[in-house]
């Protein structure tokens, strides 16, 4: 009986003093999230991606950096489909010559005829989001939270295949 007393004071006490210790906002983890999985990922997109290249209209809404007259902008990526969904990732290899050209953009397209767009820096995380509805001609800025949540998922998505087999 003194054991369980004991035993449950410590209990106790420990949570009194986890209770009182000023917990960090979720905000402030997303740097080192983004930090950790971004990086890792754009490396492996360096390493294991395709050809291919970032239309002049999608790079323009996004705010990516285009060369005078350049009408596709080069970009390693990858891109996956399943259920109906296809994924694209995408990087530029020459953010040592032009940093700010130093982004991993992430394009969904549901069946739904919805393609959201996700443009993210490895240092700073999600910078914008959109959704475009081609049938509508319609481009739409996400707000923050819905854009942070899918964002989120995107990340996890991608980091799992950039670490898989």
């Amino acid at each position: 009986m003194r054991r369980g007393l004991v035993l449950a004071m410590l209990c106790l006490v420990s949570h009194a003093l986890w209770a009182a210790t000023p917990q960090r906002a979720l905000p402030d983890s997303e740097p080192v999230f983004a930090f950790d999985s971004l990086h890792g990922i754009a490396s492996w997109l360096r390493h294991y991606g395709r050809e291919g290249y970032i239309g002049a209209d999608v790079a323009d809404v996004m705010g990516i950096a285009r060369h005078q007259g350049e009408a596709l902008v080069p970009a390693w990526q990858r891109g996956f489909k399943s259920d109906d969904v296809l994924r694209i990732a995408q990087v530029l290899d020459n953010r040592a010559t032009d940093p700010e050209r130093d982004f991993i953009l992430f394009m969904v397209q549901r069946p739904d005829d919805q393609v959201y767009f996700y443009l993210s820096t490895p240092l700073g995380g999600l910078q914008k989001a959109f959704l475009s509805i081609p049938s509508k001609n319609l481009v739409l800025p996400l707000e923050r939270a819905e854009a942070e949540l899918r964002w989120r998922a995107e990340v996890l998505y991608w980091k799992d295949r950039s670490e898989g087999p």
